[in-house]
């Protein structure tokens, strides 16, 4: 389970903004992740509420936000969202070259906001 040290990562994070702005109570953390990163948002919260609690953090809100994967086609350029959830198969719905395409979103991973006091 990586969303177990993804959620440490995140904590050290928050703590560290935290102390450069000498906030002390952590209320909200909102992380932006692609689909291709593979993360179960319920395995990230329960392992948020896990090592937020051990750093004296309880109580923080974890919102998770999900990005989209979306293409460029390798053949004609047209940039798209597959349609379905396969990501091996992903035909242009433009000109149908089914791949070699640029990833352009989908694989970010990062804290996009943090409200404490």
């Amino acid at each position: 389970m990586h969303e177990m040290s993804i959620a440490a990562s995140l904590i050290g994070i928050v703590k560290e903004e935290m102390a450069k702005h000498g906030a002390t109570r952590l209320l909200m953390v909102r992380v932006r992740y692609g689909r291709l990163t593979n993360i179960v948002p319920e395995a990230l919260q329960m392992g948020f509420e896990a090592t937020s609690m051990e750093a004296g953090l309880q109580g923080a809100r974890l919102e998770l936000v999900e990005v989209p994967l979306t293409v460029a086609c390798g053949g004609c350029g047209n940039e798209f969202t597959p349609e379905h959830d396969d990501i091996v198969y992903m035909p242009c719905p433009k000109c149908g070259r089914e791949f070699a395409h640029e990833v352009l979103t989908g694989r970010e991973l990062f804290v996009d906001h943090i409200e404490a006091e």
